[in-house]
C-alpha cells in the first residue's frame, strides 16, 4: 500500500508540475560567458622585398578569452538565426625563423612581433532536433563570418629594429558550430557552444632595408564558449 501511495504521489507531482517548454517558433534567446579564440594557424613563409620568400620563417598567433555574446530568434521550434558578437579579442603576433635566415643574433627580431585586435562577427543558420517540450536542446550551425582586425600595433622592440605601418587585412569566411542549451527553468539556461572559423588574413610591414614585408596566415581557430542564457 505504501508503495501504491508513493508511486500515486509521484504521478500526482508530475501531472501537477509544468513542463519547461524549451524553444519554439518567435522566442528571442540571449547567450553570453567567456569565449575563447584558439587560433589553429597555417602560415606561409615570410617574404621582403628584398629577399623574397625566406624559407623555415613564420608567424604564430595566440589565443585569447573575452566576454562571447549571442543572440537567437527562432524561426520555427527546430530553425533559428544566431547572430556571434564579442568584446574585442587581442592576439600576440609572432614570428620564428627570421634571424637564422638573416645571420642576425637570436632573438633580434624572432618572437613577439605585434599585438591586434579583432572583432569575429558570425551570422549562422542553426537547426535544433528535439522537440519543444524537451529541456535539453543541442543544435548545429552554419554561417558566414567577417572578422575585422583593428589596433595592430608594432611592439617596442620591432619598431627599435625598424619595422612601422603594420597592416592585417579583414577575413570574410564560412563558420561551423554545434552547441547545446539545457533548461533550468522556462526562461534562464546553460549553454556550452564550438565553433570552427574560416579566417585569412595577410599581413604586412614596412622595413628600413627589406623593404616590404609580407606574411599570409590561415588562422581558422575554435571558438569555445559555456555560459548562461535567457529566454524571452
Amino acid at each position: 500500500m505504501r508503495k501504491i501511495l508513493l508511486t500515486a504521489s509521484l504521478l500526482a507531482l508530475a501531472i501537477a508540475s509544468p513542463a519547461a517548454f524549451a524553444h519554439k517558433e518567435g522566442d528571442i534567446i540571449v547567450r553570453g560567458g567567456a569565449a575563447t579564440v584558439d587560433p589553429q594557424e597555417n602560415s606561409s613563409r615570410i617574404s621582403t622585398s628584398a629577399t623574397g620568400k625566406i624559407d623555415g620563417t613564420s608567424a604564430g598567433v595566440n589565443s585569447d578569452t573575452q566576454l562571447g555574446l549571442t543572440g537567437t530568434y527562432m524561426i520555427t521550434d527546430h530553425v533559428g538565426i544566431e547572430l556571434l558578437a564579442a568584446t574585442p579579442f587581442n592576439h600576440d603576433i609572432s614570428v620564428k625563423g627570421i634571424d637564422a635566415a638573416l645571420g642576425t643574433p637570436a632573438g633580434t627580431i624572432d618572437g613577439s612581433f605585434a599585438d591586434v585586435k579583432q572583432l569575429p562577427p558570425t551570422l549562422s543558420l542553426q537547426y535544433y532536433p528535439m522537440e519543444a517540450s524537451s529541456a535539453f536542446q543541442p543544435y548545429v550551425g552554419a554561417g558566414l563570418n567577417y572578422t575585422i582586425f583593428f589596433d595592430d600595433n608594432l611592439t617596442g622592440r620591432q619598431k627599435a629594429n625598424g619595422f612601422s605601418n603594420l597592416d592585417l587585412d579583414n577575413s570574410v569566411g564560412l563558420a561551423f558550430q554545434v552547441g547545446t542549451d539545457y533548461m533550468l527553468t522556462d526562461n534562464i539556461l546553460v549553454n556550452a557552444a564550438v565553433w570552427y572559423i574560416d579566417i585569412d588574413t595577410t599581413a604586412t610591414a614596412d622595413h628600413s632595408a627589406l623593404g616590404k614585408v609580407k606574411v599570409d596566415v590561415d588562422v581558422d581557430p575554435f571558438v569555445y564558449m559555456v555560459g548562461l542564457g535567457y529566454k524571452f
